[in-house]
This record gives structure tokens, C-alpha cells and sequence, in this order.
């Protein structure tokens, strides 16, 4: 036996001897306070002298360069937190082969000296619509693309890659990145089943990056990449309490990043931004990015002093329920108190007229009555186009069309579900009404096409920009509840920067509370700065308006779909 299957097998081993919580445990569980559940049900066990419950990327890099810890020891001991916990919450979908002997290469390299950088020996995952050249599989959660082989490592796994990290694997996702159904459970794909939220395992995980958030918020892995179309990373960052990071795009889509610290979401931003030859929309990014990285711009509370914040209020806030309102406002006059200026009715411009205040609605412009006003219309159009280019490059697939993918979804309805609930599957209520909706269109960029686009990015991004000015002066950001969706939504549609940080827990339902910052273009710096100093602040003090460990409510429930419930508690 290889040293490699030796460690596998070992990693495996370690995993199945963790024990299932028995009645017993399940019984003491009535005698103690909830706070102490994910310690009796999933204790993060230690990775031989190294604490691995909610270590950070610079702990895990001091442990290897003094020789306490070896990178090939931590993808083992986070294959066994996976195998302790993803029976529960199934936040990874493949395990790669290759990540112990990637390990051993970069523990190689720390042995003779070179460390490549901050990343150097982490383990990571991405999201199962990232391209990986390699022994795993890309599907974007579904069956039809079992077995294509990709032609090259998407551009930011190659750049994870150069810095030294080690892929651990694929995460499980909303399938097809919820492009496929507009009524569906949130964080289930045929391939990957369904996602749970280790905070509460019945209700909406949140998505469609849900298996990356959920990963790192249960301590399975050290960072994570998810990606975003309207959403897709504020919100299950948001809902799993760790820190989502979303970069500026010049069209709605773009990969973010996940970490449960900003620190660690940020190495992960400065190891994945730049341009991409093979990308157009990277190429807005010259000259407009810093030069040392984003880190550069850590800080600490000291920083808050200089802080101007808007608070959208008519905008956002007066959608977010009670038990929210209650301890964000709080948290703010936290930051407040440490020297902050907070302005509140720094509304988006036109926020009448471009905000939903029915919640998150991406055809909100259709469903008042003009189509050349939302996003959905652009959305629909671009997914039929760039599908086609992307299935174009695979080998081993006859899948080559969105008119493929319905057909397949047709064939196989009792695992794809292609037909609405009952007819199909109960994950998929609605069926495929999303990708009908996109083949109707047959890409075809004509003028109400054109009209969407113009108006969604120069009405959003004039909104926030006129937000993010006050007498005259720039302010440091717009502080928003993204779980008000309508928040990142606007963000999404201008493109625009955003970030979202831990900030509790709700009361009735255990799930995440978070608080967004926004910004312009290029705003990064910005919310890396003030992201930093909030953190800062809700360590160095006793609020509970911060990062807390899962609670694993209902953990042995297995409810399809998911629920989406009233979060408050009032």
C-alpha cells in the first residue's frame, strides 16, 4: 500500500470511528443550555496538538512553520470533520484524490524553504460549476454532465493552485446555480442531494453557493469559493454567519469568497483577482486593483474613528424583521460608540421604482409591467449564450445545449425532475421553469434586451453612488441587512462590491444575522478596511452580535424541500 492510500485509508478510519450521537446524548441534550450542542453532538477535534475549531488561515500557517503541523495532517484531520459531520449537513460533494499528495508537495516545498505565500498548504473547496482539470468531476450539481472532461482549471482555481493552496474538493450547490427553477429548495441538486445548514438543518441553507458557506461555517474546511449571479454568496454567507465576500464585476456574474474571518476571505480574494485573457469582463479590472493586495488594507477598531456610514433606511432597513432591526442597530451603535459618524436616510436613488418591496424578486421589472427593466430578461438571455460556449469546450458529453440539458432533465424525471411537482421531483416544485424560460429566448439579444441591461446597471449603480455620497463628500460605506435580499440584489445588478458580515443569530430559527457593507466599483479596499475594523470591534468586546458556533437544530430531520421561514422572533 502507497503512503498515499496508507493516509487515505488512515483519514477514512479516523472518520468512521467518530461516534453518531446515541440516545443518551441526544437525552443530555435536554439538560444542557443550547449553546453547548455543537460541543456534545460535532466536537471540532483537535488535528494532533493543533486546534482546528475556528482556526484561521495565519494559525494554521504558524502551526506548519514551527513544525506543530504539516499540510498532509490538516487535510486529513478535515477529511475527518467531513466524515464526522456530512452524513448531517452534506456540504461536500467529491473529495479530491489528489489533495494528500498535493499536501505532501507543498510540505515539500516548506521544508526547503519556499512558501509560496498565506495560502501556502490550506485546504480549500469551490463550488461544483468551477472547472477543476483534474480527477474531479465539474456539474453543476447535476447528472447530465457526469463524466465531461473540462479543457483547463477555471481561471481562479489556477490561481489558488500557484498560490500553494490545496483543493480539497467540490461543494454541493443549488443545481445549476438556481438558473434551472425559480420555485425549488434551496441548496439541493440531483447530484449532490440536499445541503444543510449546520445553524438548522431544515430550513433554507441558503444559495446557491450553499455547500461552501455551510463547509466553512461547520469547520470543515479553511476557506471556500462560491459564486454569484444575485445572491449566491451575501446570502449563504449571511445565513451560515461567516464572512462572504463578493468583488466588483462588470456583469452580474463573478466568483466570491468565503472565510470565517474577513482575513481569511480576503488571502483568498488576493490569491483570485486579476485579469483573465480568456475572460473580457476581467479586463475592466486594469489599473484599478491594488498592486500589494487587498490585505494591505487590514485595520483594526482604531480605524472606526474616521468611519462615515449611510444607512439606506427607506431602501432596506424597513423590510428586515424585528428581532433583526433590533441587534443590528445595536451592533451599529457599537461601532458608533468607537468613534463611527452614522447617517441614516442615505436612500438608493429611485429606490421607489427599482426596489422590490415584495422581497427578492428578479423579474421585479416584469412584474410591474416592463420587461425592459429587469434583470431576469438579461439574466435569461445570457444563460442560453454562455452555456452553449461553455458546453461547446467539453469533451466526453453529448450534452451540448440548454435544449439538452431540458431534454435530459425530461428523461431522467424522477432524479431531475424536469416535469413540476408531482410529476417530477419535490425539490424542483416548479420543475425547469427557469431554463424554459432562458430557451424561450433563444439568446437573442434584441432592444428590450439592451433596455434591461442599460437599466439595470446605470440605475443601480447611479443609486448606490448617489447613496454613497453626502453633502458633497464620499462616505465609507452603506450599511445594509442582506438579509433583506433586496440589498445584495441592487449590489449584484450594479456589479458592485459587497460584504457581509457575522452579526448573531435569530432566535426561532438559530440561522445567521448579518451585516452588509456596500460599495462602489473598485470599492474593495473600502470594505476590506471597515470589514477589518467591525471585526475587530465585535471580538474585542463582550457583544453577542458576532460569530457564534453552530447549534445543529433538528439535526436528524431529513424534510425535502427545505423550509423557507419567517426568521423573527416577533
Amino acid at each position: 500500500m502507497t503512503w498515499l492510500a496508507a493516509a487515505t485509508a488512515i483519514g477514512m478510519c479516523l472518520g468512521a470511528a467518530l461516534p453518531t450521537p446515541s440516545t443518551e446524548d441526544i437525552k443530555l441534550l435536554k439538560l444542557k443550555e443550547e449553546s453547548a450542542l455543537s460541543n456534545i453532538l460535532f466536537p471540532v477535534l483537535p488535528c494532533g496538538s493543533f486546534k482546528l475549531e475556528e482556526a484561521t488561515i495565519d494559525d494554521m500557517q504558524a502551526a506548519m512553520n514551527n513544525g506543530t503541523l504539516t499540510s498532509v495532517q490538516l487535510v486529513g484531520c478535515y477529511v475527518r470533520r467531513t466524515f464526522q459531520t456530512d452524513l448531517y449537513i452534506n456540504s461536500l460533494l467529491q473529495y479530491n484524490p489528489d489533495a494528500l499528495s498535493i499536501a505532501a508537495q507543498m510540505d515539500a516545498e516548506r521544508a526547503a524553504a519556499k512558501v509560496r505565500g498565506p495560502l501556502h498548504g490550506i485546504p480549500f473547496t469551490v463550488k461544483d460549476n468551477i472547472a477543476t482539470k483534474d480527477q474531479l468531476e465539474t456539474t453543476a450539481g447535476s447528472w447530465a454532465l457526469l463524466g465531461s472532461l473540462v479543457p483547463r482549471d477555471a481561471h481562479v482555481v489556477a490561481k489558488l493552485r500557484e498560490a500553494g493552496a490545496v483543493l480539497f474538493g467540490k461543494t454541493t450547490l443549488s443545481e445549476w446555480a438556481d438558473m434551472r427553477s425559480n420555485n425549488y429548495s434551496e441548496g439541493y441538486s440531483a447530484r449532490g442531494g440536499q445541503c444543510r445548514s449546520a445553524y438548522n438543518l431544515t430550513v433554507n441553507p441558503g444559495g446557491s453557493s450553499s455547500g461552501s458557506a455551510v463547509g466553512v461555517a461547520a469547520n470543515t474546511i479553511a476557506f471556500s469559493l462560491g459564486t454569484e449571479t444575485d445572491g449566491s454568496v451575501i446570502n449563504p454567507a449571511m445565513r451560515n454567519n461567516i464572512v462572504g465576500f463578493k468583488p466588483t464585476s462588470e456583469h452580474q456574474d463573478t466568483v466570491g469568497t468565503f472565510g470565517r474571518t474577513v482575513r481569511d476571505a480576503v488571502y483568498a480574494l488576493d490569491a483570485i483577482y486579476g485579469l483573465d485573457q480568456r475572460d473580457e469582463y476581467t479586463l475592466a479590472q486594469d489599473g484599478k486593483t491594488p498592486e500589494h493586495g487587498y490585505a494591505s488594507y487590514l485595520t483594526t477598531k482604531a480605524a472606526l474613528k474616521d468611519a462615515v456610514f449611510g444607512i439606506p433606511w427607506n431602501s432596506f432597513w424597513r423590510y428586515a424583521d424585528p428581532e433583526q432591526v433590533r441587534q443590528l442597530t445595536a451592533l451599529i451603535k457599537l461601532i458608533e460608540d468607537a468613534g463611527a459618524t452614522i447617517i441614516n436616510g442615505t436612500e438608493i436613488t429611485d429606490y421607489e421604482r427599482i426596489v422590490s418591496p415584495y422581497g427578492w424578486d428578479w423579474d421585479y421589472g416584469t412584474s410591474r409591467g416592463y420587461p425592459n427593466e429587469s434583470e431576469y430578461t438579461v439574466v435569461k438571455v445570457d444563460f442560453y449564450n454562455n452555456i452553449k460556449t461553455y458546453l461547446s469546450e467539453l469533451e466526453n458529453t453529448n450534452i451540448r445545449s440548454l435544449e439538452d440539458i431540458v431534454q435530459f432533465n425530461y428523461d431522467n424525471d424522477g432524479t431531475e425532475g424536469g416535469h413540476p411537482w408531482p410529476l417530477g421531483h419535490p425539490a424542483f416544485y416548479s420543475g425547469q421553469d427557469g431554463f424554459l424560460a432562458s430557451l424561450a429566448t433563444k439568446g437573442i439579444k434584441d432592444e428590450t434586451y439592451y433596455q434591461a441591461l442599460n437599466f439595470t446597471q446605470c440605475s443601480t449603480r447611479n443609486g448606490i453612488d448617489d447613496a454613497l455620497t453626502y453633502k458633497g463628500k464620499k462616505i465609507s460605506g452603506l450599511l445594509v441587512p442582506p438579509d433583506v435580499a433586496q440589498a445584495p440584489q441592487i449590489a449584484a445588478q450594479a456589479g458592485y462590491p459587497m460584504i457581509t458580515l457575522p452579526a448573531g443569530t435569530h432566535s426561532a430559527s438559530g440561522m445567521g444575522i448579518g451585516l452588509g457593507i456596500m460599495q462602489t466599483a473598485y470599492g474593495e479596499p473600502e470594505l476590506v478596511k471597515w470589514g477589518s475594523a467591525i471585526e475587530d470591534l465585535q471580538k474585542s468586546t463582550n457583544t453577542p452580535y458576532k460569530r457564534t458556533l453552530p447549534q445543529w437544530r433538528d439535526f436528524l430531520k431529513r424534510n425535502i424541500p427545505v423550509y423557507n421561514v419567517y426568521e423573527g422572533s416577533d
